[in-house]
């Protein structure tokens, strides 16, 4: 399996090094040349394999032989046994035909924990086979830090470095990334928002010079392949639950960075039968402004009781572009090189193209917190305020009430209490026993200004083999 840039300049990579490198040369994300497809026939015969099975079955032919199958399957096998549900991720009825599919049961409570728990076990392996040392920076909305920083601390040969909006995530969110005490653990809040936190990283894995060529960058959030692909698993194990592949399901995603919905695309791709896909987002609606009226243009970032999803920047839909311009990199480039400068549209049959493939809708916090109590008088049912939007979301862009539509359920309730309050209820959403001492525990970060150059300065004089 070989990988490609986004931006068709940048030389062509196997597993290992798209694991490794993140961002390509010329700035794009890496794809794979060609994906794998699966029959009908085939799907069918997975009903009744664990998580971890089904896993190897779909992700083996993206690491290929990168590392032995052998090898991998104890990594699978060790990333979702430390899930807190046997099934790893469990589906819960809303109504008739309506789900919730429980993606919190990881050690941090959000749907990040399917990959980077998975992401940390690679790194490891991949570095003491290679004797390297790398550096992951990334940057956070809410959850990828915590996720990043659980499933990466115990890596011999990581230094990580987390960005996230100083005040504008959620206490939980923060306290269980700042929290963590090992030494090879960097907590940075950047006097600004997301999208500042972003386009550091990317700037910096443009340019690492500030690293003097002692280490390399590494990526931890969704531009990295290995974020996407363990990802597209449980699009197919919802589809198996509940009756796939012999009957279409219909998906609603909670995204601000779309990699979750982009991983739902692909295993469409792949051979499952998806018959709508629900891009859920909140105010900060670029996604939905685009596929409803294909203009893509950044507003002013706005924060809401939705944190994870405050991004106006949504990097993964470099990826779909590049599938909507044939896999022709140079108009990609062209493309995002006049939507840095302002409001950008794609040709019209392109963009119906897009339109078939998905829906969207963009939920303000009123209607999520309605959604919220509106679920928990229904059902008893706490929602967190982002699956809560993909909840709405679902309803209000639903095709075909006889397809399962089955909403992705991306964190835990407990990490926005706020919302919940916000909603009307009194009902107090308890964190799990792991995390029953969060709030007591002594936290370690360092505030830094909105500034690239200071941000680069501290990760040069921190990581330990300077």
């Amino acid at each position: 399996m070989r990988y490609i840039s986004t931006r068709g300049e940048a030389p062509a990579l196997g597993f290992e090094d798209v694991l490794l490198t993140g961002l390509a040369t010329d700035g794009g994300l890496f794809v794979p040349e060609s994906l794998p497809h699966f029959s009908l026939e085939e799907i069918r015969s997975w009903r009744g394999l664990s998580y971890s099975e089904l896993a190897f079955n779909i992700m083996h032919p993206f690491v290929d032989d990168a590392i032995p199958a052998d090898d991998f399957r104890k990594m699978l096998d060790e990333t979702y046994s430390v899930f807190g549900h046997k099934a790893v991720a469990p589906l819960v009825q809303l109504d008739s035909n309506e789900w919730v599919m429980e993606l919190f049961r990881g050690p941090t409570l959000a749907f990040k924990d399917f990959a980077l728990q998975l992401l940390g076990r690679l790194l490891d392996y991949v570095l003491e086979k290679r004797k390297q040392h790398v550096v992951i920076m990334g940057a956070t909305s809410g959850d990828t830090g915590s996720a990043a920083i659980e499933g990466c601390r115990r890596c011999k040969h990581v230094d990580i470095f987390i960005l996230h909006p100083h005040e504008r995530v959620s206490e939980v969110q923060r306290r269980q990334m700042t929290t963590v005490t090992c030494k090879n653990i960097h907590n940075i809040a950047v006097r600004g928002n997301f999208d500042d936190c972003q386009r550091m990283v990317k700037e910096s894995f443009g340019n690492q010079s500030f690293l003097e060529g002692k280490t390399q960058l590494a990526a931890v959030n969704s531009i990295n392949w290995a974020r996407i692909m363990a990802q597209i698993v449980y699009y197919f194990q919802a589809s198996l639950s509940l009756g796939g592949p012999d009957r279409s399901m219909a998906f609603s995603v909670p995204t601000g960075n779309f990699g979750d919905i982009f991983a739902g695309y692909l295993a469409k791709k792949m051979g499952l039968p998806i018959s709508q896909l629900v891009i859920a987002t909140n105010r900060n609606d670029i996604l939905h402004r685009f596929m409803s009226g294909n203009k893509y243009e950044q507003h002013q970032l706005e924060h809401t009781l939705s944190p994870s999803m405050d991004i106006m920047v949504s990097s993964n839909f470099e990826r779909l572009l590049f599938d909507l311009h044939g896999r022709d990199g140079q108009a990609v480039k062209e493309l995002l090189e006049k939507a840095s400068k302002g409001p950008v549209s794609i040709e019209d049959y392109r963009w119906k193209h897009a339109r078939k493939l998905f829906d969207s809708d963009a939920v303000d916090d009123k209607a999520t917190c309605d959604t919220i109590r509106e679920i928990y008088e229904q059902n008893e049912y706490l929602l967190d305020p982002h699956t809560a939007i993909g909840v709405k979301a679902a309803r209000n862009c639903r095709r075909d009430s006889s397809v399962p539509m089955i909403t992705l359920g991306t964190a835990h309730p407990a990490k926005f209490p706020d919302a919940i309050a916000e909603a009307g209820l009194t009902v107090k959403p308890e964190l799990p026993a792991h995390m029953a001492d969060l709030f007591e525990r002594e936290e370690h970060y360092t505030v830094l200004d909105n500034n690239i150059a200071g941000v680069q300065e501290f990760i040069a004089k921190h990581w330990k083999n300077t």
